[in-house]
């Protein structure tokens, strides 16, 4: 099966698009009924983050997805392209409100929580995929994750190898 590429504007309605065109595209692929849910939960997740990021830092870029059913699996890559910004590593996003170096008013701790809510993000993932891997690069985050499908054609005529 060929990849199936999309990129889309960082809006949070956009990921519901994404969600249902993996959904597809898994499906076709092979992947078992059972692991449609996880794949679209963890797709969800993957470009909710990145979208997130986008918002934050740069938002006339899009989000970049592929998707490709070869060799026994079907994968899914999320680009982000929120290269490092002020000491915040690439594709982690600071809470609302969180401000750099010098105390906020109140009195309380500058900087990120000690779990950014994109972190929980990659460990939900993490929990879904079967593999993942997680690229953090100058230009911004990979998330790579699949999950295994039968041969499509057998799929398609409801059998399995």
């Amino acid at each position: 099966m060929a990849t199936v590429e999309m990129s889309f504007t960082p809006l949070p309605a956009h990921v519901r698009t994404a969600r249902l065109v993996a959904t597809a595209v898994a499906r076709r692929s092979g992947v078992d009924e059972a692991l449609l849910d996880e794949v679209r939960l963890a797709v969800g997740e993957a470009c909710s983050r990145a979208v997130e990021a986008h918002q934050e830092f740069c938002p006339g870029e899009p989000v970049r997805v592929a998707l490709t059913g070869a060799g026994g699996r079907f994968e899914v890559v999320v680009t982000d392209n929120v290269a490092a910004t002020n000491g915040t590593p690439a594709g982690t996003v600071q809470p609302a409100g969180a401000a750099g170096p010098e105390s906020p008013p109140g009195g309380g701790a500058a900087g990120p929580l000690p779990v950014a809510p994109s972190e929980l993000g990659l460990a939900v993932i993490e929990g879904l995929a079967d593999d993942v891997e997680i690229d953090r690069t100058k230009a911004g985050v990979i998330i790579r994750m699949s999950w295994p499908s039968a041969d499509p054609d057998l799929a398609r005529r409801g059998e399995r190898a």
